[in-house]
């Protein structure tokens, strides 16, 4: 798996050395593991969605959270958020 891919704007190039980094390497290799044998949300295209939606260049203030996604189709890669006609998770 090669996930720094699914980056598709300038913060690829932002985010570059330390997608050579050891740690990071690391987790992409479980990350690969868990996505074949585990169920995982959000899929795997959708991991870097805040980041594709907003480049870096217009970045003035980022918020990381998380949420915890109890179904099918409720993650896809926004915090607090589901897509359009899915019920909102009970938290």
């Amino acid at each position: 798996m090669d996930i720094k891919n699914l980056l598709l704007n300038d913060w690829k190039n932002i985010l570059e050395s330390e997608f050579q980094k050891d740690y990071f390497l690391k987790l992409e290799s479980f990350l690969d593991t868990e996505y074949k044998t585990e169920t995982i949300y959000p899929p795997l295209e959708n991991i870097f969605n805040a980041f594709n939606f907003t480049s870096f260049e217009k970045t003035k203030v980022l918020l990381l959270g998380q949420d915890p996604y109890h179904g099918k189709n409720q993650a896809h890669g926004l915090s607090f958020s589901v897509n359009e006609n899915i019920p909102l998770p009970p938290s």
